[in-house]
């Protein structure tokens, strides 16, 4: 079950703590196989709680088997029941507001970008942009995906039983049909759909390392060395929106990130993401919101 709404959490000053991914002393790296107790010692082997708000540089993938488990991705909130998967992309804000469940059952998967072999990366990658993490799957699609995800838990536990190789191939392999199915299951109409190309894949990386130093696309096209037409072209192929609206977005994200997380002033999150003045930034936001900043932020505390 799905709940959306606006999620409200305080956060330090100078913005979403990141957390990098670290395997399991004495384990291969590449998948982390957890529950939730065990995904909230290694929260606090961190000194960050599941309560506290953390942006992930690795993919998580809850799996809900019974109980209920509240938590929000960015400024989304959701309550994941039995049957209810969440897939968290790396540098989206996470946060389990009750700690990670009262008695909640659940399977999560930790895994880094680069674990998931290129050609599974390459089906999966549509759904980053996705506005929702919560996938349902009607009855026989979630047994089957169970079915899978047993498989992955025990095929985890026997490490030692195949050499390393082996041993990490099979989990790949297992991970990647889960995803694959998972992706398909939020939005069976991106079948068949080309996609931007490599052209859209380095805009995309382009913007996430730029994106608070400049908002031009022609900016980002002279650095790649294609027209502004043609990241138009392969962006609106990628998600159905153009190159400048891709890029406003993703601007507004981080936006809305550092208003409801952090308690930086409105001028300093403005010129954290490439605004050089405040009026211009505020001019951005209610542009694309209908508010200023400073009434986001009002209106999403709790």
């Amino acid at each position: 079950m799905k709940k959306n709404g606006q999620f409200a959490a305080g956060g330090p000053a100078g913005g979403v703590p990141a957390v990098s991914y670290s395997p399991t002393p004495g384990r291969p790296p590449g998948l982390e196989v957890l529950d939730l107790p065990g995904l909230a010692a290694r929260a606090r082997q961190r000194q960050r709680p599941l309560t506290a708000p953390v942006r992930p540089a690795f993919h998580l993938v809850v799996a809900v088997r019974g109980g209920r488990l509240e938590c929000a991705v960015d400024f989304t909130a959701y309550t994941l029941g039995a049957g209810d998967w969440l897939w968290v992309w790396p540098g989206q804000v996470l946060q389990f507001p009750d700690g990670g469940g009262d008695g909640a059952d659940a399977t999560v998967l930790v895994f880094p970008t680069g674990f998931p072999s290129a050609a599974t990366d390459a089906l999966i990658r549509a759904w980053e942009h996705a506005p929702y993490r919560l996938i349902t799957p009607d009855p026989a699609r979630q047994a089957a995906l169970l079915r899978l995800l047993d498989a992955l838990v025990e095929e985890h536990a026997g490490l030692g039983d195949l050499s390393l190789e082996a041993y990490v191939e099979t989990l790949r392999d297992l991970l990647a049909v889960i995803l694959v199915r998972l992706v398909h299951l939020a939005d069976p109409r991106r079948r068949g759909r080309a996609g931007g190309g490599e052209p859209f894949e380095r805009f995309r990386r382009a913007v996430e390392e730029d994106f608070g130093r400049t908002h031009r696309v022609e900016d980002y096209a002279a650095r790649l060395g294609y027209s502004a037409r043609t990241l138009t072209r392969a962006t609106r192929a990628a998600l159905g929106v153009g190159a400048k609206r891709y890029i406003d977005d993703r601007v507004l994200l981080e936006a809305k990130r550092l208003l409801i997380h952090t308690a930086l002033p409105p001028a300093a999150v403005g010129e954290r993401i490439g605004f050089a003045y405040p009026t211009a930034f505020s001019a951005f936001f209610r542009q694309h919101t209908g508010m200023t900043p400073t009434d986001f932020r009002t209106l999403t505390k709790p």
